[in-house]
């Protein structure tokens, strides 16, 4: 198995195209061609993150968090970065990231990992995306219409919320003049034909097109295919930042934050005072404190992310309680998420979790 493989394996979950601006998610190291040994999966690659994949003999790491946000001008060692990066190449050691990508997406999703953890019901994205999807049309005779949605159904076309297969035929009669050395579908060179079609539309994830269009021009009976490409500012629904979801039964504040310690094994918790029950939950892995406004409008009673700043919680009002219970804690669970995409399809390939514990923050107790 190479390299490759399992980069397409989680892509699949969580495209690269969903990733935030200033990441940098993807193979950040190495050769998509090579041998996959074992896979290490980690949250931070840090040296000795590093050092255990010597260690395991696991020649490629696959983290949420990228090693390099920013273009490196040196590579000198001279900080961590930098060993990091000489240290994986000096031993052939390829890392793989997914980091706001895989944070973005509901299906198998940082923040539902998060939610499934609180044992919440009824989850959506909190703060879904929008200019993600596009409006696919093209052009079909009849004949073989069925054939070309089949197709493109096949591959991701029409998948809208809770519904798949989801398209809109529009019938109308097409005109066209095939040059000389042409193999027109039907008629001969430099006549006029005319002919019924059916104009398909989809909607799709704007990341899909290339495949999709390649798909179509194979099974269509056109030399040239008829086709548009709309950009539409419908919000992706599965597609965006935190989940909101039910608790299965109310719970007093300080019952939640038993249950929240408990199910995310918790040292420590900062939180706002709140003395209405719990009910509707917000979440968000990692640093989550500008989806405040958005848990609030969303009615959440409480909102779970991390990295709130002093200020921030007085953004709480006392409409909702805010708890912030640390970057590493809110997302160590992503691990889970690469074992179960990458062991589906490769049941017995050695996919081993890290035991070095890379977060940089300690309490004392």
């Amino acid at each position: 198995m190479k390299i490759k493989e399992i980069c397409e394996l989680i892509e699949q979950v969580a495209p690269l195209s969903y990733q935030e601006g200033y990441d940098n998610a993807g193979l950040i190291i190495g050769n998509k061609e090579t041998e996959v040994s074992k896979i290490l999966l980690a949250l931070d690659t840090t040296e000795k993150v590093i050092d255990e994949a010597i260690a395991l003999q696991c020649n490629l790491i696959v983290a949420h968090h990228p090693i390099i946000f920013k273009g490196l001008k040196k590579i000198n060692g001279n900080n961590e970065i930098e060993k990091v990066v000489i240290k994986a190449i000096k031993h052939d050691i390829a890392i793989y990231v997914a980091h706001t990508n895989l944070d973005n997406v509901l299906k198998r999703g940082v923040s539902t990992k998060f939610a499934q953890k609180l044992n919440l019901v009824n989850c959506r994205i909190l703060a879904p995306k929008s200019n993600l999807l596009v409006k696919l049309n093209i052009n079909v005779p009849n004949s073989h219409v069925e054939q070309i949605k089949n197709i493109l159904f096949e591959n991701g076309a029409g998948q809208i919320g809770n519904y798949s297969e989801c398209s809109f035929g529009l019938e109308g009669n097409a005109t066209f003049k095939g040059n000389e050395g042409t193999n027109p579908f039907i008629g001969e060179p430099n006549k006029r034909e005319h002919i019924s079609e059916i104009k398909l539309e989809f909607i799709t994830p704007a990341h899909l097109v290339s495949l999709l269009l390649s798909k179509a021009k194979a099974a269509h009976p056109y030399e040239e295919m008829a086709y548009e490409i709309v950009p539409v500012s419908n919000e992706l629904q599965e597609v965006g930042s935190g989940v909101i979801g039910e608790l299965p039964e109310e719970m007093s504040a300080e019952a939640f934050l038993g249950h929240l310690k408990i199910s995310m094994k918790l040292e420590v918790i900062k939180f706002t005072n709140f003395d209405k029950p719990i009910k509707k939950v917000a979440v968000c892995g990692g640093s989550g404190s500008f989806l405040t406004s958005v848990a609030i409008k969303n009615q959440a009673d409480v909102f779970v992310t991390a990295d709130f700043k002093y200020h921030d919680f007085f953004d709480a009002e006392n409409k909702l309680m805010l708890c912030d219970i640390g970057h590493f804690e809110s997302e160590i669970s992503t691990l889970e998420i690469f074992y179960e995409i990458i062991t589906e399809k490769f049941i017995n390939f050695a996919v081993i979790f890290c035991k070095t514990n890379t977060n940089p923050v300690k309490y004392f107790k």
